[in-house]
């Protein structure tokens, strides 16, 4: 590959070569078994003699940095290689964020594996039809000839289609295909919300518990987000502070909670939104995977006055590495948020979305949330089993019959040693994550407990050792 050097600094040429290439050899930038060019190339490059390229190789050749292969060429060498020092400015840099990023870490996941792994919103990547996914996607590429313009940044209209036939059937959404912005994943339709309707200052009002990522997000983009109570009927409403420019909740399967919003609950937030002026933002982010009862109206379905932006995503029905979502709007917002997502990355990968369409039109998607939904039934009921059984001691679990998690409140007088249970846990090969950290404020303590990441085969004795970190925590 060519290698870009600096000629400034003390010394002569070749001291300078010699250097160039020892610095990145160091940093890490050149790796061991990489191939330099020719001394010819490399002086050509740098405008130098092929003597003086000679010199700087043969130095780093003799102190063991390069080796020179006959009938190959010289390479990085593999031994007597220092440890790699930290790449970069040796100084932490001059320039700061402004205020709302300060204090925003990005999220990461745990990257130590769990043989028992009870993480949320993680589906199981064994349910997902991989063979006819591989299939779609060579069948796109063969399709279509590579073209250098760029797409609609809407996304691409049989998937657009695709979406508004199945939300309507499915969820009873109602939607034509020109209301459809398909996007990465719904966070990044969350963002492109943020980006058409928030104003630093503005009030966002979230649910308390919730999703921590919009939480964040919206205060990263300078709105003042305030935390709604949520009881057994979801949202409470009455607790909407006056001057709410946006409300965020996710009616079918509260996060992290599990209940639905009733149906008066939902008439009285789109009454109390019509009167303050405001937009709800309904995230339905795992309702096709529902185990009992029918499941309600999305507020979508019955807003009468366009102030309702539904929110969905391919993460939990397929798998997040495919970042498919889509957004449902009100046709008064539709231009400002295609210019939005146009800003943001002008389109999302147009093959991968003509194949979730054909995926969507064979028939092939309600046929996977079949199969998933029997898979996840069978998980949620062990372990909801367990929590009215061997872990009641300790935990009650909150009614839920749809999604990948169940919650469950630590039992009161039970003392709040949830972080003692995980480290046991942990050391069990128990992974659980703790309701704590799904408030902004004070919190209420208990597990949420994903089954989406753990076969069924693992979930009793995955119960059978939190129940023993409990036992030993207490």
């Amino acid at each position: 590959m060519d290698i870009h050097i600096s000629l400034d600094g003390p010394g002569d040429l070749a001291a300078r070569i010699y250097r160039g290439i020892q610095d990145a050899i160091l940093d890490g930038r050149l790796r061991p078994g990489e191939r330099l060019p020719p001394t010819r190339t490399l002086a050509r490059g740098l405008d130098v003699s092929r003597n003086t390229a000679s010199v700087a190789y043969e130095r780093l050749t003799a102190e063991g940095f390069l080796v020179a292969r006959v009938g190959a060429g010289t390479f990085v060498s593999d031994r007597h290689i220092p440890p790699a020092r930290p790449a970069g400015p040796p100084y932490g840099g001059a320039v700061r964020p402004r205020p709302p990023w300060r204090d925003l870490d990005p999220v990461t996941e745990d990257p130590a594996e769990a043989p028992y792994d009870f993480r949320v919103g993680v589906p199981d990547a064994g349910l997902f039809p991989l063979a006819t996914w591989r299939r779609l996607i060579a069948g796109e590429l063969r399709a279509r000839a590579v073209t250098a313009g760029y797409h609609d940044a809407a996304g691409h209209p049989g998937l657009r289609q695709a979406i508004a036939r199945y939300v309507g059937v499915a969820r009873s959404v109602r939607a034509r295909p020109d209301d459809v912005l398909l996007t990465q994943g719904a966070q990044q339709a969350l963002d492109l919300i943020g980006r058409v309707l928030i104003a630093p200052g503005d009030r966002v009002a979230v649910e308390e518990p919730g999703y921590p990522p919009a939480r964040m997000l919206f205060a990263a983009m300078g709105a003042r987000v305030t935390g709604v109570p949520v009881d057994d009927q979801g949202l409470v409403v009455a607790a909407l502070p006056p001057g709410v420019r946006l409300v965020y909740v996710t009616p079918s399967h509260q996060f992290p909670l599990g209940v639905p919003m009733s149906l008066e609950r939902r008439a009285a937030l789109l009454d109390w939104a019509a009167r303050h002026d405001a937009v709800i933002v309904e995230d339905d982010y795992d309702s096709e995977f529902r185990f009992s009862e029918r499941p309600l109206a999305p507020l979508q379905s019955l807003d009468r006055t366009g102030r309702v932006l539904y929110v969905g995503t391919f993460s939990k029905t397929l798998l997040p590495m495919l970042r498919l979502g889509f957004l449902v709007a009100p046709a008064s917002l539709r231009t400002a948020l295609r210019a939005a997502k146009r800003l943001a990355d002008w389109h999302g990968d147009p093959i991968a979305q003509a194949a979730l369409a054909r995926f969507i039109d064979d028939g092939e998607l309600p046929r996977h949330i079949r199969r998933a939904t029997r898979a996840y039934a069978a998980r949620h009921e062990l372990i909801v089993a367990a929590l009215r059984g061997e872990l009641a001691e300790w935990l009650t679990p909150m009614p839920s019959t749809a999604g990948l998690h169940v919650c469950a409140r630590l039992n009161p007088g039970v003392p709040a040693f949830l972080g003692e249970v995980r480290a046991r846990a942990r050391r069990l090969g128990v992974a659980v994550e703790p309701l704590a950290g799904y408030y902004a404020g004070e919190p209420e303590h208990g597990l949420v407990l994903g089954y989406g990441a753990i076969p069924a085969e693992r979930v009793p004795e995955g119960l059978r050792r939190l129940r023993r970190a409990f036992a030993e925590a207490g």
